[in-house]
Parts: C-alpha cells; structure tokens; sequence
C-alpha cells in the first residue's frame, strides 16, 4: 500500500468537511484547504454569486480545476465541496491522489445543521424547510455511489477525531 501525502474530505454539504479538515490538518502539522474557499479567492466572489450570475456548471468546472491545481502539493487535507466527487472525473483523481474519506451524516442530522444556513448555499435556499430532509436524502441517494467509494467512511458525529486520526495515520506519509 502507498502512503498517501493529501487527504480529501468528502460527503455532503453541512458533514463538516472543512472544521474537521482544519483539526485533522492541525493535528497533524499540514496545511489544510477548503475548495470552496480557494475558488471564492480565485474568482473574487462567493458560491452563490457564481451560481447565481454563472451557473452551476460553470461552478463545477471551476471546481474540477481547483482540485487538479492541489496536484503537486503535499502534506495537505482539502475539504471539497458536497457535490465534488459527482462531476466530471473528479473521484478518480481523488483515490489516484490521496486518501480520500466520506464523513457521512443522516439525512435528519444534516438537516438540523443546514436549516440554520440555507441562505449560504445555493442548492438549498430556495427549499422550504419542511421539505429540507426529503431533498437531503433524496440527493444523498443520488450521490452516494460517490462518495461509498472512499477509502475510510466515518460516521458523524459520533466518531472521536481521535479515532479518525488513528485510521489516517496507518495510511498516510508521516
């Protein structure tokens, strides 16, 4: 087995992809980027300015691009964005790159967490709230044969960081 020198953090949007990828990152002394953040940098605007003026796939290619520039890095975590992994290649790249892990959520605990947010995020905003967790699990279905792929699953929130950190550690270049 290769030693893997990123990890990428996947699963849907509220999973807490980018506050555990900064205390994984900090853990273990790498640096650590969230892929939303990079392309708000880059394109000098927020996520839903860019779906809102130029379209969701405008904003997955973006996406895709933003991926392949963390190529040559190492020593990094990257928090991707909830639909990341279901465009284009972009899982392939990420199992070819690094160790990839789905933080995966029910869809009533993500609810919970994203009914205090929704605004922020493009593909929710408009959704009634009482319709929220439908849509959540019909789109965690729809994106599960993604994210399944990843090579550690961890169950949220009830997993320890500590425990995390145990399973990346046998994989990982130290």
């Amino acid at each position: 087995m290769q030693r893997a020198s990123k990890i990428f953090l996947i699963g849907f949007m509220g999973s807490g992809k980018s506050t555990t990828g900064r205390k994984l990152a900090s853990r273990l002394k790498w640096s650590f980027v969230d892929l939303d953040e990079k392309i708000e940098r880059t394109e000098r605007m927020d996520i839903p300015a860019i779906f809102s003026l130029k379209g969701e796939s405008f904003f997955r290619e973006l996406e895709s691009k933003a991926l392949r520039e963390l190529h040559s890095e190492s020593r990094i975590v990257i928090s991707t964005g909830g639909g990341t992994p279901c465009f284009g290649d972009n899982m392939e790249f990420m199992l070819e790159s690094g160790l990839t892990i789905y933080l995966r959520m029910t869809p009533s605990s993500l609810k919970r967490r994203l009914v205090r947010s929704s605004e922020g995020r493009p593909l929710i905003k408009d959704i009634d709230k009482g319709d929220l967790e439908g849509f959540i699990a019909g789109k965690l279905a729809d994106r599960e044969k993604w994210y399944s792929r990843a090579e550690i699953t961890i169950d949220l929130p009830n997993t320890r960081l500590s425990y995390l950190l145990s399973l990346i550690k046998k994989r990982i270049i130290q």
